[in-house]
């Protein structure tokens, strides 16, 4: 009689330890979603300082406007200068 118990303890023991385990994967997962935000917003950040650097970096050429240029050329890609 005692292995019919033993088989449905079985089932109850590994649906609890199953379940323990989903809540510790459901805290992992709420962890690395607010890292990739956080990365997200660093990003944003970083880019839009780029952006300004780059636009203040390479201003009008003897009073031009440079509206042609693109402002995300990047690195490695120089903006051309019309002279």
């Amino acid at each position: 009689m005692l292995r019919g118990t033993d088989r449905h303890a079985d089932p109850v023991a590994a649906t609890a330890s199953l379940a323990a385990e989903a809540a510790l994967l459901e805290g992992r997962l709420r962890h690395l979603r607010e890292a990739i935000h956080t990365v997200d917003a660093r990003i944003e950040s970083i880019s839009e300082t780029l952006r300004k650097l780059r636009h203040t970096a390479s201003g009008p050429d003897d009073g031009e406007s440079r509206s042609g240029d693109s402002e995300d050329a990047g690195p490695g890609h120089a903006a051309t200068h019309h002279q």
